[in-house]
């Protein structure tokens, strides 16, 4: 059975606040660790029927961009959802969801 690990690498401040996160794979284009800005893992327990989440985000990263980040996550999440069960309309309510949120964004910065 072949093997496949991920690694995520917090630093953390004195206040145990995030200033720096990286992540390495070993299937990655690149390699070596990759610096990023935020994380968002979902895992889903099968035996109690629910989601935990991890969710990080280092001190420096600008609100603007955490909002595009969780816009994208979400999108990322209708195409999954279409391609993982097919359900179109769950798709598109989820796509419905990401126009309306760009939309708020566009007007919080004009």
């Amino acid at each position: 059975m072949k093997k496949s690990e991920i690694k995520i690498t917090v630093e953390l401040d004195e206040d145990n606040i995030p200033e720096k996160i990286s992540w390495d794979a070993d299937e990655k284009d690149q390699p070596g660790p990759s610096e990023t800005k935020s994380i968002s893992l979902s895992l889903w327990d099968h035996k109690v029927k629910n989601t935990m989440r991890i969710d990080l985000w280092s001190k420096d990263m600008p609100v603007d961009d955490m909002k595009r980040f969780y816009i994208d996550c979400i999108g990322g999440l209708a195409q999954s959802v279409l391609n993982s069960t097919g359900d179109e309309y769950m798709s598109k309510e989820l796509n419905d969801v990401c126009e309306r949120m760009i939309e708020h964004v566009k007007k919080e910065m004009s």
